[in-house]
């Protein structure tokens, strides 16, 4: 049975969709078969992958409204035993569609649920809010990643998020776990950089990875030519860092 997690954090420009695009391609790499879900309007995980997301009419607003099961939706991906559930804009709306209906927080686990057993993995990258899609990747996923940017305002807003962990453990999902904290866009050159990883180190102790993601020129064009990073530069430092991460995830079961 697959194991669900998402990558999460409420600030835009972190490193979630690059680190849920990167991630996967890396743990197919160790064998393993992924599902991605992009559960973000702006449909970057999908694009990221090559994908005309917007040309899509099968994406994850079909699957949570309940026209489309998950099979029909899912798309392979130009990587072997990576594929995904895209999103579009479409997906902005799903708020307004989710009103006033009943057990909404479920609509997610409840769609996944065909699938899971055939997906070693599948990663949920969910968009930079609080709100019901987060919410209902957090009631899908027996874990949470967080990416956190390693610069001044790493922290701020970081306790926002985990009342809404704990609020989910407390109503709809008492298993879920805190996977683990992913420092991003570092910089080891900067002051900075280095306090907010040992503040972060502190904070969260053995819960944030020994791998921590550089900030990095290839990392930041891969998506525009569609592509994971190992598939663009396979033999740079953003290549060598998301395999660290993938083998690290791997080996802690």
């Amino acid at each position: 049975m697959g194991k669900i997690v998402s990558i999460s954090n409420q600030k835009g420009g972190v490193g979630k969709t690059t680190t849920a695009i990167n991630l996967a391609s890396n743990l197919v790499e160790l064998g393993k078969k992924i599902l991605l879900v992009d559960i973000d309007p702006q449909g970057n995980s999908g694009s990221g992958l090559g994908l005309e997301v917007q040309s899509i009419q099968k994406t994850t607003y079909e699957l949570l409204i309940g026209d489309l099961s998950a099979r029909e939706v899912t798309h392979k991906t130009f990587v072997p035993n990576l594929d995904i559930i895209p999103a579009n804009i479409n997906l902005s709306g799903l708020e307004v569609d989710f009103l006033g209906i009943d057990k909404k927080e479920f609509k997610l686990k409840d769609a996944l649920a065909s699938i899971q057993a055939d997906y070693d993995y599948i990663l949920i990258d969910c968009p930079p809010s609080l709100g019901v899609l987060t919410i209902n990747a957090l009631c899908a996923s027996q874990s949470v990643m967080i990416t956190l940017q390693t610069e001044y305002f790493a922290l701020e807003g970081l306790s926002q998020l985990m009342r809404i962990i704990s609020l989910v453990q407390n109503q709809w999902n008492p298993s879920l776990e805190l996977e683990g904290v992913l420092l991003t866009m570092y910089d080891k050159r900067t002051n900075l950089a280095n306090q907010v990883a040992e503040d972060v180190r502190n904070y969260f102790k053995e819960k944030v990875y020994q791998t921590i993601i550089p900030r990095n020129i290839k990392l930041s064009e891969a998506p525009s030519f569609g592509k994971p990073i190992n598939h663009y530069d396979p033999d740079g430092i953003g290549a060598k860092s998301y395999r660290s991460l993938a083998e690290e995830i791997v080996g802690m079961g």
